[in-house]
């Protein structure tokens, strides 16, 4: 009875804010193409299919209506954004800066830090957090991600010529590099804690996808009362314990040397000399006494005025933490189907890095990675394809004019990224891979927001240096030591909607070592 209660009073407060979005707001979003819906409740009956379906019903409206639509989902209208025109006023804009409704849902895990925040809040916390990205920073954060690749190349030797569900595989040594460069910590020994993160993350995306369809399920406490509820809290329980771990343990480490790594640490991330005389390597509740984390600068942060909380650096750290190795991983999965299906590609990465390392005497620091430079093309070309990220959300608070239509204050905007990668207005051929579109004489002309797998404008990826920088560092040193074959293809392969762009099912690559010389 309680439960029929709930559905009727939904469906009134539906209606009512119905023949409300009906006003002015509808007025002008009349003009703009997309599906008709239902009454009251839009698209529905269209998005409520499996979850493994769910990402074809969303492409076949993209391409239905490209470049641009409108669809109603119960209360909230969106508007698609399928084109670089479009997407360019958008990204650019100062006043529609905010978040999307969707993005609420991770309030539960992410709080409000840099990805779901807004205002003068975002503002505060971008400052705070963009030196821990300056390029003196990522030059030890490369130390970082090498020691790492290469644990990661050893292993995989170890197990002779092999067969790799890239998804698992990846996730765990992305996850180890995000950890030690970001937060200090390593994860050597904590194998079940990782496993069990790991899962908690998948969980929270299938229950984010589940509960976003579904919108008598956006109150809390009635998808409380579901199993994916509760499989939400439950993972929420997990994600939270391994994040506040790291943040003691990284204080309970500067508790003990009396905080002499956080003095002057904003000189220090931007590349000034620790007059300190501490060996780098030595360890302490394993972390490496001299190398600046992101973590750090949070902390410095909150003891240097308050600047922020604890329950700042925790949503911080959660957020960072996810960003920082589920979208890496993403890319590196796609980016290894694409190179073992293309031979040649392959081959012409290996003689690169091999040629770029035997100059170096096998050393591989910064001078020697912006020397891959066919490997950075093969890498933007693989994101091209299969942006980690497929679409980014903005909630309207000033109207907006776009190139041909009006969007009112209130209105829900995606700015579809992997439509735009694939327009072939902009790029010909769209569905071939084929690393030389990205040659310097190809860039010449192209549409600066035709190609965004880091979003674009003030609320681009802070980390996107350091994402590229961990995607050359592994394929160069994978396909330096294995020869990659193919087992699944990257176009064969289903998707599944989520926060980044999933594989719906395992995918693997066979790995086969080269002799050592």
């Amino acid at each position: 009875m309680l439960v029929l209660t709930t559905l009727l009073l939904g469906i009134l407060i539906l209606g009512a804010i119905h023949v409300h979005i009906r006003g002015r707001r509808g007025r002008i979003l009349a003009k703009m193409p997309g599906p008709s819906g239902w009454p009251i409740i839009g698209v529905l009956p269209s998005v409520l299919v499996p979850i493994e379906k769910l990402w074809m019903v969303g492409r076949n409206m993209d391409k239905q209506y490209y470049p641009l639509y409108k669809f109603w989902l119960a209360n909230h209208v969106i508007v698609a954004i399928l084109n670089p025109d479009d997407a360019e006023v958008m990204l650019t804009s100062m006043q529609n800066i905010d978040k999307s409704s969707v993005y609420n849902f991770l309030h539960a895990w992410f709080g409000t830090g840099l990805l779901t925040s807004t205002g003068e809040k975002w503002q505060k916390r971008r400052k705070i957090l963009t030196p821990a990205f300056h390029f003196n920073v990522l030059e030890r954060y490369l130390t970082i991600t090498v020691e790492n690749s290469e644990r990661a190349v050893k292993s995989l030797r170890g197990k002779g010529e092999c067969v790799q569900d890239l998804v698992q595989f990846l996730t765990q040594h992305t996850l180890n590099i995000i950890c030690e460069a970001a937060m200090g910590a390593s994860l050597s020994r904590k194998e079940e804690s990782q496993k069990k993160y790991r899962k908690a993350v998948h969980d929270m995306g299938s229950a984010l996808v589940y509960r976003l369809v579904r919108p008598w399920l956006y109150s809390s406490w009635t998808f409380g009362c579901t199993a994916a509820g509760r499989m939400q809290t439950d993972a929420l329980k997990i994600l939270h314990r391994f994040t506040k771990n790291i943040i003691a343990e990284r204080k309970e480490f500067h508790e003990k040397t009396d905080g002499r790594f956080l003095k002057n640490i904003v000189s220090k991330s931007s590349g000034a000399d620790d007059d300190d005389e501490a060996v780098e390597n030595e360890e302490l509740h394993g972390y490496r006494k001299k190398r600046m984390a992101m973590l750090d600068l949070l902390i410095a942060a909150q003891r240097d005025g308050q600047q922020i909380d604890e329950l700042g650096i925790r949503e911080e750290v959660d957020t960072f933490m996810f960003e920082g190795h589920d979208t890496s991983a993403m890319g590196l999965c796609f980016a290894l189907l694409l190179i073992a299906e293309h031979k040649d590609v392959q081959e012409r990465i290996r003689q690169e890095v091999n040629e770029v390392l035997k100059n170096a005497d096998g050393k591989l620091e910064m001078s020697e990675l912006n020397k891959f430079n066919y490997l950075e093309r093969v890498i933007k070309e693989s994101l091209r394809l299969y942006p980690s990220v497929p679409f980014i959300s903005r909630n309207i608070t000033e109207d907006m004019q776009l190139k041909d239509y009006l969007i009112p204050r209130g209105t829900l905007v995606d700015v579809r990224i992997y439509l735009i990668h694939r327009d072939p207005k902009h790029w010909p051929d769209p569905l071939k891979f084929d690393p030389d579109r990205f040659l310097p004489e190809r860039i010449q002309g192209r549409h600066p927001f035709s190609y965004i797998p880091f979003s674009a404008g003030p609320r681009n990826c802070i980390g996107q240096k350091f994402a590229m920088m961990e995607l050359k560092v592994f394929v160069a040193l994978i396909v330096k030591n294995f020869i990659l074959e193919p087992i699944d293809f990257a176009h064969e392969v289903p998707i599944l909607p989520d926060i980044v762009l999933r594989p719906a099912r395992s995918v693997h690559v066979k790995f086969v070592p080269i002799a050592e010389k």
